[in-house]
């Protein structure tokens, strides 16, 4: 019994590990966007209007055209949110961390 508990500790532990390129997209995150978003896989939004990142869901960051929209330069309508660019490595680090905490709908 004890065995089995800990094997389920272990590989839930390792399901929620973020690998280097994943902590440095979340690095980045932390430092750009989260004065107003959720950046993790839990919590609230400092901002009302700002989503929490882990609903972007995956029509979104499976697009091929979102690491090259970081890329371009994000820019929204909200008067709040400042533009950035990312150049093409840290994109490809944000869209994986992103990747990692999207919360899955349950069927």
């Amino acid at each position: 019994m004890g065995s089995a508990c800990l094997l389920l500790a272990l590989a839930s532990t390792a399901s929620h590990a973020l690998d280097s390129e994943q902590k440095r997209g979340k690095a980045l995150l932390q430092s750009l966007c989260s004065r107003c978003h959720a950046i993790g896989p839990t919590g609230a939004s400092p901002h009302p209007d700002a989503p929490p990142f882990r609903t972007f869901g995956d029509s979104k960051l499976y697009d091929e055209d979102f690491a090259q929209r970081l890329q371009n330069g994000l820019s929204t309508i909200h008067k709040d949110m400042p533009s950035f660019q990312f150049d093409r490595p840290d994109a490809e680090a944000v869209v994986n961390y992103l990747k990692a905490i999207q919360v899955r709908s349950r069927r």
